[in-house]
């Protein structure tokens, strides 16, 4: 803690590293702790990332890491165990591995978790043929017999009966399981109207040798599908965040502006530990625009000081 770092940006996905390319080029000194599994580590590839379509997830990551690096920043395979304001402009970060660091400003770039549901068979196929996302996997997916399961805890159905209106663009054999949620009959007609059958009961598991063949459900009645949507429970990595004492919306999401700036001074988020939403391009993009947003906040910053 020799030196002060000015930005030091928790999290080497997508919006960490692009947040790192832009402080770096702007001659900035920025460190990059990238420690933990990435969301997308399960997938193959990624989709919907222009001119980046179709790559596997670690080899954007990679490349990042290498185009950050040649302009100088640091990267540190470690994990941010705590965080606190220590100055009026400078926080430390301590690290899992011993240490910490010292940073002018923060960006935290942590991402977040999927629960899935437990059920017998999602995990084993998660991110090959059972999927969340029909923006990421639609088309790999087309015209395949697909299904939707209906969540189990508040709110789920709702957006599982999403997914099953979304995905007829992408097939034309659509089944919709609500397992053990009860349907509206608004649900129910929208369904119809878009094409999607309904098969009623409980589901106990999905069927999988190699890959998916389908769904079982508790009666015994077997239903063969190739490919399963499901609705994860969203959970941020926001231990960080937390720690800062940044605010956090009703619905436990941590709180910024239009460039990531959080409740707390010199601390921005950006990436799927502010927007559960997010895909790859839209997180990259995020971390951009928080990027620059910290370089003119440390402008200022330093203008302020020079001016007195």
């Amino acid at each position: 803690m020799s030196e002060t770092y000015d930005v030091v940006i928790v999290g080497g996905g997508a919006a960490g590293l692009s947040g790192a390319l832009v402080l770096a080029r702007a001659r900035r000194r920025v460190a990059v702790v990238r420690g933990g599994a990435p969301r997308n580590a399960p997938a193959e590839h990624m989709h919907g990332f222009l001119s980046r379509d179709g790559m596997p997830p670690a080899e954007l990551l990679a490349t990042g890491a290498a185009e950050v690096t040649s302009y100088g920043a640091e990267l540190i395979d470690d994990v941010v165990v705590g965080a606190e304001r220590t100055a009026e402009s400078d926080y430390t970060l301590r690290l899992r591995g011993g240490g910490a660091l010292r940073a002018r400003r923060v960006l935290v770039a942590t991402g977040l978790r999927d629960e899935l549901p437990e059920l017998p068979g999602v995990r084993a196929r998660w991110g090959r043929d059972v999927l969340h996302c029909p923006y990421c996997h639609g088309y790999e997916v087309r015209d395949q017999p697909i299904g939707v399961l209906g969540g189990a805890e508040s709110g789920a159905l709702a957006r599982a009966v999403h997914l099953a209106l979304l995905l007829p663009q992408w097939s034309d054999d659509v089944v919709f399981f609500p397992n053990t949620m009860p349907l509206s009959e608004s649900d129910r007609a929208r369904l119809d109207a878009r094409g999607v059958r309904l098969i009623e009961g409980e589901v106990a598991r999905l069927v999988v040798d190699d890959r998916l063949r389908g769904v079982e459900l508790a009666d015994g009645r077997a239903v063969p599908r190739t490919a399963m949507f499901v609705t994860p429970t969203f959970r941020a990595n926001d231990d960080v965040l937390v720690g800062l004492g940044c605010a956090f919306d009703a619905d436990g999401w941590v709180v910024t502006d239009a460039t990531g700036r959080t409740s707390v001074p010199g601390v921005w988020a950006a990436g799927n530990v502010a927007n559960p939403a997010a895909q790859v391009i839209s997180a990259a993009g995020a971390g951009s625009t928080a990027g620059i947003a910290i370089n003119g906040d440390l402008v200022s910053a330093d203008v302020t000081v020079l001016a007195r």
